[in-house]
């Protein structure tokens, strides 16, 4: 028995030293490439039976995504009674401390070079943006300091995956989310590199925002687990900060804790109840600190879970019961500024210079006059748009484009088995602006605004009846409410109603207007006190006919109506 130990020992050691990373095997300044990475774990998993790697859907590069997971007992079954956490690497693969860092943690779990979890499954995605790993280069990151090569932030169609987790215009992101829903992590980690500001933190990290998550889980996060792994990463003795939400300008007057809106990864794992966390290392510090860091970050999150896996979960599954038919759900968010902390901040003084290219000042960091002191950090937000949870939402079967989206959320669904006219809650879209730039493919709506009214609608066999009392909720609230921020109505997924598709011509409509108008006393009514109040109106025929078209059975009812519907 004591030969056997020592043999399995022996093999153990030997099988770690031939285990190099990329990584480990350059100068400290070299990233594996996205071949030598999945070639890497597919090693690993044929090694040990604790680690099993899996090809999932497609990418927008033709590549498919993979999975590893590492579970102590050998089985990957993602439901047994344990915790779950997903770690998704290189979303910017110009940021890839996360990628390296990973697959060295794998190894030295599989070896046991570390403390393995017993009561925690691990997962990772080894490289998420593909296209922009394949796009390798040594120039795309001009604030960074190392790699010698990285891929690029955008992905084989140049879009930024951390805007696309609502609107899913990438197979990246589709893809992704059947990976989600198959694991149903309670942790998430989206590993990334900073920009903005300079200071002397090597590590900085966004915590989903608490409100955000909500209740009871959200100010455990808040108070508790997050504390403790950052005071855990102290005793490593690697400082942090929460993430510098600074850009163009010095933090030394504070800053606000980053709004983790649903485009972004953790806002988005974060509408099922998922806690989520976001590394943001330094730029500017030297590729092995960063990887470094963030190995030990991951490291100290998974301790903390695998001790606290039943609170975790229960409080995950209780969260629910903050989102009950007839509560108010937030929309949403503005910094609480009467909410206020002041955290120690460990920077550069920062000051201003003429510029040599232009002559005007410029901003620069001296590194040659550090300092610490205690600066403002505004971590709380509160709402200012909030909405009563329906019962049910009532999509027609004809909108497909959110229906797919939906059921790759697992969101459930019933349809009609007959024709059914239903007393429902309408929205009708009032005011809204529209971008005059394109955003990852976009040119996204804000500050949009509906009306209500009450109506009873016929709806065809086959629509859909949506329940919110579902493990989705805070999925179908922030994408059906036109009104949330990253709904679908603001990425432009209902602009066909925007568009009046009849009209008029004058001449034709001027007899019928006046015919409409004499058999409707109450709306001659209106539109006289119109004419009367508003000079402008009374100056303009076009604008008047308008007005009588628009109070007519002639103009379409499709025309701003928004096509899903609420159940109270």
């Amino acid at each position: 028995m004591k030969k056997l130990l020592f043999f399995l020992l022996t093999s153990s050691l030997i099988i770690a030293q031939n285990l190099q990373t990329p990584f480990e095997n350059g100068n400290g300044n070299q990233s594996t490439t996205y071949e030598d990475c999945i070639a890497y774990y597919k090693t690993l998993a044929s090694l040990f039976n604790t680690i099993q790697i899996e090809e999932m859907g497609l990418t927008d590069s033709g590549e498919p995504l993979h999975i590893v997971t590492f579970s102590q007992n050998t089985s990957f079954d993602y439901y047994q009674n344990k915790a779950v956490i997903l770690i998704n690497n290189g979303i910017h693969p110009g940021e890839p401390d996360g990628i390296d860092a990973t697959m060295m943690y794998f190894r030295d779990l599989a070896t046991a070079k570390i403390k393995v979890p017993k009561n925690t499954i691990i997962v990772t995605i080894p490289v998420y943006n593909i296209g922009g790993s394949l796009n390798r280069n040594s120039h795309s990151r001009a604030n960074q300091n190392g790699p010698e090569e990285y891929g690029f932030r955008g992905n084989a169609r140049n879009y930024d995956l951390n805007r696309d987790f609502i609107k899913s215009d990438s197979k990246n992101s589709r893809s992704f989310q059947e990976i989600f829903h198959l694991v149903n992590p309670d942790m998430f980690i989206d590993n990334h590199v900073s920009n903005g500001a300079d200071y002397q933190y090597t590590f900085t990290c966004i915590a989903t925002q608490h409100e955000r998550l909500g209740g009871k889980l959200g100010e455990f996060y808040k108070n508790e687990m997050h504390p403790s792994i950052m005071k855990d990463l102290k005793k490593k003795k690697i400082e942090s900060v929460p993430y510098v939400n600074v850009h163009g300008d010095k933090p030394d007057d504070g800053f606000a804790q980053f709004m983790d809106s649903p485009r972004y990864a953790t806002g988005y794992t974060t509408l099922f109840n998922s806690l989520g966390s976001v590394p943001e290392t330094h730029m500017l510090k030297p590729y092995k600190d960063r990887v470094h860091v963030t190995y030990e970050y991951m490291v100290s999150t998974v301790n903390y879970v695998d001790a606290n896996y039943q609170k975790i979960k229960k409080l995950k599954s209780e969260n629910l019961k903050n989102y009950k038919v007839g509560m108010k759900y937030p929309l949403q968010w503005e910094i609480d500024s009467s909410k206020v902390s002041k955290i120690e901040f460990k920077g550069y003084k920062g000051d201003y210079k003429p510029s040599e290219i232009s002559g005007k000042n410029r901003l620069y960091y001296d590194k040659k006059q550090p300092f610490t002191k205690k600066i403002p950090f505004y971590n709380d937000y509160k709402a200012t748009k909030e909405v009563v949870i329906p019962e049910y939402y009532v999509v027609s079967k004809s909108q497909w484009p959110i229906l797919d989206l939906l059921k790759l959320n697992a969101i459930e669904m019933k349809a009609l088995s007959n024709d059914t006219i239903i007393e429902v809650e309408s929205y009708k879209i009032t005011a809204y602006e529209t971008s005059r730039y394109s955003y990852e493919g976009h040119y996204g709506h804000y500050n949009t605004k509906v009306s209500k009214s009450i109506e009873k609608i016929a709806f065809r066999k086959g629509d859909f009846l949506i329940k919110t009392q579902q493990k989705g909720v805070k999925y179908l609230l922030e994408t059906l409410e036109p009104e949330a921020i990253d709904s679908y109505f603001n990425w432009n997924f209902f602009d066909p109603i925007l568009q009046q598709k009849e009209y008029f011509s004058a001449y034709v409509f001027e007899d019928l207007a006046k015919a409409f108008l004499d058999k409707n006393p109450t709306i001659k009514a209106e539109f006289d006190a119109k004419k009367q109040t508003d000079k402008a109106f009374a100056e303009n025929g076009t604008a008047q006919l308008d007005w009588v078209y628009k109070h007519s059975p002639y103009y379409e009812k499709a025309h701003l109506q928004y096509p899903v519907y609420r159940i109270k």
